[in-house]
Parts: structure tokens; C-alpha cells; sequence
């Protein structure tokens, strides 16, 4: 009798327990229900979504605050290992907006295989990304309701905070293998609203990478979203409407290409090469790679006309500034305009000192990023903090000691951005520009507005000096915009 007694009570407190489970284990209970049960989450080995949508242009829109240009995207396919943590995405996009980098339609392949994250080219050469981008990729595999709450079931898992937010209930994961996101399942339905993970951006710091799931379809015994909107920050990355899902269809081999898994990581920036090259008196172009910049020597301070890209190239065109004219403080960043790539070394700058000239359109933009924070990579700025001097270009400046002039314009009426400066000097009859001209490039969607603004300025102009290409005559200039006015003829010389 007494032996029964103990059996029934161990039942009933076995019972007991199970009814107390945690309110985190609940959430993912009724998420994995939701989506088709415990047992058929856990039983997905592949799943192959395509569709076609739109990509965002992060950093690159016409002002710091818009998201008008984006990438139309088609064939777009992205095929997940969910077992063995390989995913492989292909899609090909063509702008929406006046292009210049040449491609007008590009096919993009690219995945993370374990810790190899990597591209493949047009052409079949694969290559390996930077650490921190293959981290990136491992965490967009659980950008997913199937793999986010798989992962969350798994032995190993962590699942933490839960909490409650505008008619949603929020959970924080961490997987098996390390990787931590927060996921949140609509209150009434329990199906998977959104994923959110953290990312580093060398212009924007700690980011939220965020994807929303809407319009839910039943396939192969799952409940599956048709609709899958990425944000990193603000911006849309990336939406896709799902055409049609596969689940456990043939994968094919998703490791990463041999000659991706073999080559040593990458460094997140590649390492600076500046070369000098005199203009004229008190005049460098320090180029050497894809984005250059431009040092201005007055009576007793120094100038910098650009700090592209990070803080690797900044802090070595800064480094080269000083070296080349020792006796003088390096006071003043003047900043072409706010896209990132351009950008992307101002927060090196104000860790040095330096006050940034920008666009009185980029200013907010200037003050804003001086103050994100930089936790999960941090950079020059976080581990040197300085508050940001910044002054606004309205229509024109003058900087000049006497000796040296540089007029700073802003260019008017861009299609590429409204917080372009140029900088021209008139005794030397030099124009410095990003952007808007590249000689050699093979489109040139805004030749015609920069010689537009050169005419209404009446500029006189020997040699053009961007922060793309090669130093160029002028006469370069004027041929371009003749070949773009009439494609196909010969240009006449230019005078």
C-alpha cells in the first residue's frame, strides 16, 4: 500500500512540474504549435525559400534620412541546412536609381558554412569574408520562424526575459552554438511575428538587425511566412515576397568552395596604402586605393579634404597628413558628402581632433553618428570619446589665409545627394569632387549636373582631382558630358 502511495505521488508531482513550466518555455511551446508542432520543427532538415522583392541601399540614398533607392531583386533563392548551420543565398538586382558603379544587373551569391563565411563571383571565384561578416550570416540563419524556434527547443539552448510588448511575447535565445537573438510570437495567433538580432556598422555602431514574418501559408505540415521584410537600423535591407517553399528538398552542397575554407580571414578593413602625389604648392592627393583624399596646407594649420571608408584609411591618411607637413596641426576634415563609404572615417577624425565641414544637410547626420554607440566593435571613437565640432556649408564657404583659397561649393540639384560639397581652388584652377565624375568610369549619370554647377559658378578649372579615379584635365570632363549628350559619335577634342 505504502510502495502504491509513493508511486502515485511521484506521478502526481511529475505532473505538478510539468504544469510549471517556465513562461519562456511556454512561449516557444506555443510558437513550435503554432508553426506545426515540436516533433515536425525538429524533423526539418532543408528549407529552400525563392521569391523576388527589393534590396535597400543602406548609407547611399539621396539624403541621410531617405529610403527612395533601392535594388529590385529577382530569382532570388536562399537555401538553409538547418541541421548542419549552412545557408547559401543567390538573387540577382538591378537598381532602381541612376547608377555608377558600371553593372546596371548584378547576380550576388553568398553563405556562411560554420565559421567560413564567404562570396562567390560572376565569374565562379569564391572568396572569404571578414569574421564579423560570417557572424552576421550565422545569426540571419535564425532570421526564420523555422530555425529561430527550432534552435530554441534544441539541447543546449537558452531561453531567457521573457516579457511582453504592444501584443507580443518576447523571449531571448542563445543557441547551442553561441549565437543570441530575441524572438517575438504574436500574442493571439503564437506564430512567429519577428527576430531581432545585434550587428556592428562602421558608420552606425550597435545595430538591430531586425526581420518581420507576415502572411502566413500552410506547407509540408508547417505554418510558413510568405512575406519576410529585414531591417538593419532604420533601413530595409532586404523583402522578399516568397513565391514558393520547399521543405527537405534536395539542398545540394552547401559547404563553403574550397578555395573560400582554405584562405586565411580576412582583416574587417583592408590594411590603408596611401600614396602621395603633389598637386601644387601646399597640394597632396593621397590616393593608392579605391577612395582617395586630399591634404591643404595654410599658414599655420593643415586641411583634409575627405576621411573615406573606416578607420584604417582615415587614421592612415591622417597619419600620412602629419607626416608630410610636420610642423603644423591637422585642424579641419572637410567631408564631400554623407554616403558611407565616404563617411565612414569621420568618427576616426573627431578622435583626433579635427573639427568636420560637411554639407549643412549632413550636419545632423555628423552630430548623430559622433554619438552612437560602438560597444560590440569598437573604434577610434569609442576608445578615444571627444565631442564632435562640426560646421555647416550653407550654398558656400571660403577658407584662406591669404596665401591659400579653397572655396567650398555645394552642388546643386544632385540626383546622387543633397549634401555634396566640392572644393575648388581657384589660383591653382583645381576642382576636387566625389562621385560626380570618375574619369574612365563607364557611366556617368551626373557629369551633366557637375559641369552645371561649374558653369553657374563660373569656375575656371585646369585639372579635376576626384575622390574616385585617377587626377584628370578638365577637357576629360567635357568629353564625358559630349558622349553622354551624344552617344555613339565621336567627341570632338575638347579646347
Amino acid at each position: 500500500m505504502r510502495r502504491t502511495l509513493c508511486i502515485v505521488m511521484l506521478i502526481a508531482a511529475a505532473a505538478t512540474g510539468c504544469s510549471r513550466s517556465t513562461p519562456e518555455q511556454r512561449t516557444i511551446n506555443d510558437a513550435a504549435t503554432a508553426l506545426g508542432g515540436r516533433d515536425r520543427l525538429l524533423a526539418v532538415k532543408t528549407l529552400v525559400i525563392e521569391g523576388l522583392g527589393t534590396q535597400g541601399n543602406l548609407g547611399q540614398d539621396l539624403t541621410p534620412e531617405s529610403t527612395l533607392t533601392s535594388f529590385n531583386v529577382a530569382d532570388y533563392k536562399r537555401t538553409i541546412d538547418v541541421a548542419a548551420g549552412r545557408v547559401r543565398t543567390e538573387f540577382t538586382r538591378a537598381p532602381n536609381f541612376r547608377y555608377f558603379a558600371g553593372q546596371t544587373r548584378q547576380k550576388q551569391v553568398t553563405g556562411v558554412d560554420a565559421a567560413v563565411g564567404y562570396n562567390i563571383a560572376a565569374d565562379g571565384t569564391a572568396t572569404r569574408v571578414p569574421d564579423q561578416t560570417a557572424s552576421d550570416r550565422r545569426a540571419e540563419i535564425y532570421h526564420h520562424p523555422v530555425t529561430s524556434v527550432r534552435a530554441a527547443l534544441e539541447q543546449g539552448a537558452t531561453v531567457t526575459n521573457a516579457r511582453s510588448e504592444n501584443g507580443q511575447d518576447l523571449v531571448d535565445v542563445k543557441t547551442a552554438g553561441g549565437v543570441a537573438y530575441t524572438l517575438a510570437i504574436d500574442s493571439a495567433t503564437k506564430l512567429p511575428a519577428r527576430v531581432r538580432s545585434m550587428s556592428d556598422n562602421t558608420n552606425l555602431g550597435d545595430v538591430i538587425v531586425e526581420t518581420v514574418f507576415g502572411d502566413y501559408q500552410a506547407t509540408s505540415g508547417l505554418h510558413l511566412p510568405t512575406h519576410l521584410t529585414t531591417k538593419t537600423d532604420t533601413v530595409t535591407a532586404m523583402d522578399i515576397r516568397v513565391q514558393k517553399q520547399s521543405v527537405d528538398a534536395e539542398a545540394g552542397d552547401l559547404a563553403a568552395p574550397a578555395a573560400a575554407a582554405s584562405a586565411p580571414v580576412p582583416p574587417a578593413a583592408a590594411p590603408a596604402n596611401v600614396v602621395v602625389q603633389p598637386l601644387a604648392k601646399g597640394i597632396w592627393f593621397l590616393g593608392g586605393q579605391s577612395h582617395h583624399s586630399v591634404l591643404v596646407e595654410f599658414t599655420d594649420h593643415l586641411t583634409l579634404i575627405e576621411a573615406p571608408q573606416n578607420d584604417v584609411r582615415a587614421l592612415a591618411v591622417i597619419a600620412k597628413a602629419r607626416e608630410l607637413v610636420p610642423g603644423k596641426p591637422l585642424t579641419q576634415l572637410v567631408m564631400s558628402h554623407h554616403h558611407f563609404d565616404h563617411s565612414g572615417g569621420v568618427r576616426a577624425a573627431i578622435a583626433e581632433g579635427l573639427t568636420v565641414v560637411v554639407h549643412k544637410n549632413a550636419a545632423a547626420y555628423i552630430e548623430a553618428a559622433a554619438k552612437r554607440p560602438h560597444t560590440l566593435v569598437p573604434d577610434a571613437l569609442a576608445r578615444n570619446a571627444k565631442p564632435a565640432r562640426v560646421e555647416a556649408v550653407d550654398g558656400q564657404r571660403v577658407l584662406t589665409d591669404g596665401k591659400m583659397t579653397v572655396n567650398l561649393y555645394a552642388i546643386s540639384d544632385s540626383a546622387h545627394t543633397d549634401t555634396m560639397l566640392m572644393a575648388y581652388f581657384p589660383r591653382e584652377r583645381l576642382l576636387v569632387e566625389a562621385d560626380m565624375f570618375t574619369p574612365g568610369a563607364p557611366v556617368a549619370p551626373f557629369v551633366n549636373n557637375l559641369l552645371e554647377n561649374i558653369t553657374a559658378r563660373k569656375l575656371q578649372i585646369d585639372r579635376i582631382v576626384p575622390l574616385h579615379g585617377a587626377v584628370a584635365p578638365f577637357s576629360e570632363l567635357t568629353k564625358t558630358v559630349r558622349a553622354a549628350i551624344y552617344p555613339g559619335l565621336e567627341p570632338k577634342s575638347a579646347s
